[in-house]
């Protein structure tokens, strides 16, 4: 079974690629897809997802649709991903300036509601 996939609306997933709204560096949290935006909150959780497999998807999607490679949230995503593979330690840094992210696009007041 095929799906009809448009030139500004593509995927390889079950994650829409929204071809207008890539690198935009403008996010809004209602445009995040409801599994990217778990997947983003679990990132900030206490108990963050610990399969590399999940943690790649979301950085694929705020890589493309956020602000590429400087992202905050793809650069966590990215970071976590390689502690999970390495066993090594994440930078705390890099996790501050994630959940500052997060409130400036929206999923939370503050920081601390993201725990």
């Amino acid at each position: 079974m095929s799906q009809q996939q448009s030139p500004d609306n593509v995927s390889i997933d079950e994650i829409p690629v929204d071809i207008d709204n890539t690198q935009s560096a403008e996010v809004d949290s209602a445009d995040v897809p409801d599994e990217i935006e778990s997947i983003t909150r679990g990132l900030a959780g206490e108990q963050p997802p610990t399969n590399p497999l999940v943690v790649l998807k979301a950085a694929r999607w705020w890589y493309i649709h956020g602000k590429g490679g400087t992202d905050p949230a793809f650069q966590w995503a990215i970071e976590w991903a390689r502690h999970l593979a390495t066993d090594t330690p994440s930078d705390v840094e890099r996790f501050d300036e994630f959940l500052e992210y997060l409130v400036s696009v929206g999923f939370a007041n503050e920081r601390h509601e993201l725990r």
